[in-house]
């Protein structure tokens, strides 16, 4: 089972107050669901691939409508997995359900709900669950990159379920794919929220964890690049001093510069690897005096300096 298989599964076995249920209903519907007239009679035909949301919006449907007609049929889908796709086709209080939705206005359908039906906050959030079960995908964690979405049926329903979660101070972006607007987003902790408000909270527990694991070992992944171009960048300084040390040395040179210059030339030479911070701490060790590393880089430098002015025979 797909990470958004068991998003959907999850939310969708939810208890619901009585009020949610509409917005809920109102969501998944508008997204899901195709009109037909038959025998001059309005049908609801609504296709789902997930066994455990069919039940969930027919247990729906029948607690909020009571004695209403709904035809289930199951088929297979045509391509090598050969999944079942679950039909529910409402054959009666058809034009009362898109009412009572607020997806039928006196003037047809509507592109979205009356405001009152997510006016609180429970709705709001039970609507966009809706929404989610009904086109919304969301990447597994393991996955390299953080990506949730729903896609909306009209540019005005996307703009509307951008509305419904900026009140959760949520900012998604929308995009245009195959002539279908997606509402998404893709920082790892706005998904984890969204997870939240939808009411996932064992796939957001699932979410985190393995977010938190995989960002950790980014972390050591990092940290281990860095201390290995510090290490690569100490040899190859150390190494640029010895080569000016040494040819210091080879023109007779080297006996002649400060003592100071000398100390530490011969303190390079016994200690071909170290670092500046771990050559200015045998010199405390040594001499009970300290010296910082920009006081040692000076002394390299000029060391370089020296050995550069010199032309070798």
């Amino acid at each position: 089972m797909s990470f958004t298989s068991e998003v959907k599964a999850e939310i969708a076995q939810n208890e619901l107050h009585e009020c949610c249920v509409r917005a809920q209903l109102a969501a998944f519907i508008q997204l899901n669901a195709s009109l037909s007239i038959v025998n001059q009679q309005y049908q609801l035909v609504i296709q789902i691939e997930n066994a455990t949301i069919a039940k969930r919006i027919y247990s729906l449907l029948k607690s909020r409508y009571g004695e209403l007609v709904i035809e289930l049929s199951v088929m297979k889908k045509q391509n090598l997995k050969k999944n079942n796709i679950y039909i529910l086709r409402v054959v009666n209080q058809v034009r009362a359900i898109l009412d009572d939705l607020g997806i039928m206005g006196a003037y047809g359908l509507r592109k979205v709900p009356y405001a009152s039906i997510t006016v609180k906050e429970c709705c709001a959030r039970a609507y966009i669950a809706g929404a989610f079960m009904a086109n919304g995908s969301i990447n597994a964690p393991q996955k390299t990159n953080y990506h949730c979405e729903i896609s909306c049926n009209s540019e005005t329903f996307a703009k509307h379920l951008v509305s419904l979660l900026s009140r959760f101070n949520f900012k998604v972006k929308t995009t245009v794919r195959r002539h279908t607007t997606i509402v998404y987003m893709k920082a790892s902790d706005q998904i984890a929220d969204f997870l939240r408000l939808i009411g996932a909270s064992q796939a957001t527990l699932n979410f985190e964890d393995i977010r938190i694991q995989r960002d950790f070992r980014n972390s050591l992944t990092r940290l281990d690049n860095c201390e290995v171009a510090n290490e690569v960048k100490t040899l190859n300084a150390g190494k640029k001093q010895i080569e000016a040390i040494e040819k210091l040395q080879r023109a007779g040179r080297l006996p002649y510069l400060d003592v100071k210059l000398q100390e530490i030339a011969a303190l390079r030479l016994a200690h071909p690897e170290a670092s500046l911070n771990e050559l200015a701490d045998l010199i405390e060790r040594d001499t009970g005096q300290g010296m910082s590393k920009s006081g040692l880089q000076h002394r390299f430098s000029k060391l370089i300096e020296l050995a550069m002015k010199v032309k070798e025979v």
